[in-house]
């Protein structure tokens, strides 16, 4: 966290300098502005990698004793693990990013009202993103000392309050999205269209939620692959091509791209909320026999 607030106060600097030729700096435009974001890239890693030898050091981590030698084994159960958490990211920034591009052959306004409506989404997906990451560690932890109930409690507990959160978001948005609107234009057309937007946005904020803190909690107890299923089938094959007729066959324009991502993200959210209360009772009935 600290590396990422530094990071950006540099990549701030870095282009109020060389985006517009500070302190003898040239002005570069757009270009200087890719350069601090690179340096700030740069910095974050040199960072990270400073403390990782520090802490080593300092708290004796094992770090300096691990043997150099690849092993094979666990860099195959990672890469299992892990290339299927890596692509069910990759689907759900992509869906956005496809409904970008679909929504930039409408027209100016559409695309503005959709990039109002999608940073705003991205916001408040920012809480249960974090305590997604809490329940992938919680879990894991749990499972780790054969306590499964702890890490059943920790999953539910970390939903619980994605949830909240997410319902709270929602209930803004449906109460004020006019005031979202204003924070990003003035432009009359585009706040109307911005509204409209937001309120499918608030329709989806609690499956949202629930989705990716389950997504998290899921990762704990080392499954990867059902929210990468998920993602594939509801974002890819049902919820673009639905989206996309509602906007381009049917003429709802953004709203209707929007409606399709919606209807997936409904259906990722129960079908992971489903998948985590069978993980849990499977857990159970497996420790239960075990003892």
């Amino acid at each position: 966290m600290f590396a990422l607030i530094t990071a950006n106060l540099i990549n701030l600097a870095g282009n109020w300098i060389l985006v517009y030729g500070h302190f003898g700096a040239r002005a570069m435009g757009a270009e200087g502005s890719g350069w601090a974001t690179c340096i700030s890239r740069i910095y974050m890693i040199v960072v990270l990698i400073i403390y990782l030898f520090y802490d080593a050091a300092t708290n004796r981590t094992g770090l300096f004793d691990t043997p150099l030698a690849l092993d094979f084994k666990r860099i195959g159960e990672l890469l299992r693990l892990g290339f299927p958490a890596a692509t069910q990211i990759t689907l759900e920034v992509g869906v956005f990013a496809a409904a970008t591009a679909l929504i930039g052959t409408l027209d100016p306004r559409s695309l503005a009202a959709h990039q109002i409506a999608l940073n705003t989404a991205s916001f408040t997906y920012m809480v249960p993103l974090g305590i997604s990451s809490a329940a992938a560690v919680r879990v894991g932890q749990a499972l780790g000392r054969d306590d499964v109930h702890a890490a059943g409690r920790a999953g539910w507990t970390a939903m619980g309050i994605g949830a909240a959160f997410m319902a709270a978001a929602g209930v803004v948005l449906v109460a004020a999205p006019q005031y979202v609107a204003r924070v990003f234009t003035t432009d009359r057309a585009v706040i109307q269209t911005a509204v409209s937007l937001l309120a499918v946005a608030a329709a989806f904020q609690l499956f949202d939620g629930s989705q990716t803190v389950a997504t998290g909690a899921l990762r704990g107890a080392g499954d990867t692959r059902t929210p990468m299923l998920c993602h594939l089938l509801l974002y890819w094959l049902l919820g673009l091509p639905l989206g996309y007729v509602l906007c381009f066959v049917l003429g709802w324009g953004a709203v209707g791209l929007w409606i399709g991502l919606c209807v997936a993200l409904i259906l990722i959210g129960s079908v992971l909320l489903v998948v985590w209360t069978r993980k849990v009772h499977a857990m159970a009935a497996h420790y239960a026999a075990a003892s």
